[in-house]
């Protein structure tokens, strides 16, 4: 595989897999993450989903958040401000979409990477995925993920994620601090409980489902404001001079 994708697959009990891809490490550029939130939402109001399943492709890294490639070719804010945004977009999909979704995460997720992980309903993960928050490394903060990761994991933990911005996180301590539901030793297993909660799930009153939703994102109505006020924020930083040098190691 070497052309970034997000593909939709669905299956005859309405179980619906997104799939997103990159070639370095699963980052997600500008258009990957407009096509990612765009298929979630496309599912989410397709009468015929019952459940969604979201993941990367490859069997390494779940997701390396942000392109590097753009974050170093942004120089104005509206370009700034406009690629965080689509980190936002990605987690109020989620949020928004009536349907379940289960999160599958075989591998490491950093900066957008555990935003997206966190943005799922029920994550599904394996022991080599560990976590970090490493975007005060280059100047600037997870602050469009923020609220996501703080809504799974707590405001300590993910406090603990930011401030600690160099080490990664065990995905024992991430099951442990309620990002993963369970983990597992390899993919196959993982894989297996994946099909089966979805089976089950789509088996369930998709109307309670539809009510479950609501209930599980209660109190998060104002994120579309406050999300696009945090990719403010992130636009802002990417323009330092602290960030540009910090950014610059990576050309």
């Amino acid at each position: 595989m070497s052309e970034a994708y997000v593909k939709r697959t669905d299956t005859d009990k309405g179980i619906t897999t997104i799939e997103f891809f990159h070639p370095k490490h699963n980052s997600l550029p500008s258009d990957v993450l407009g096509d990612l939130a765009e298929t979630i939402t496309k599912a989410g109001e397709d009468a015929s989903v019952n459940v969604i399943i979201l993941r990367s492709g490859g069997d390494r890294t779940f997701c390396a958040g942000a392109s590097f490639d753009e974050l170093i070719n942004i120089d104005d804010f509206e370009t700034g401000k406009k690629f965080f945004s689509g980190f936002a977009n990605v987690i109020n999909a989620c949020r928004k979409c009536p349907k379940l979704i289960i999160g599958r995460v075989q591998g490491k997720a950093v900066g957008g990477g555990v935003g997206v992980a966190s943005a799922v309903d029920y994550c599904f993960a394996t022991t080599f995925a560990s976590i970090k928050l490493s975007e005060l490394n280059v100047g600037i903060g997870p602050f469009v993920v923020g609220p996501a990761v703080e809504r799974k994991v707590g405001l300590s933990a993910m406090s603990q994620l930011t401030i600690n911005a160099d080490e990664f996180k065990s995905a024992e301590w991430a099951q442990e601090k309620g990002l993963f539901a369970e983990v597992f030793d390899d993919a196959e297993a993982m894989d297996n409980a994946v099909e089966k909660l979805a089976d089950y799930l789509a088996d369930t009153n998709p109307e309670a489902r539809a009510e479950l939703k609501k209930v599980f994102w209660e109190g998060c109505e104002n994120w579309d404001k406050l999300l696009a006020k945090r990719a403010e924020q992130s636009g802002k930083l990417v323009l330092s001079e602290f960030t540009k040098k910090a950014l610059a190691k990576y050309k």
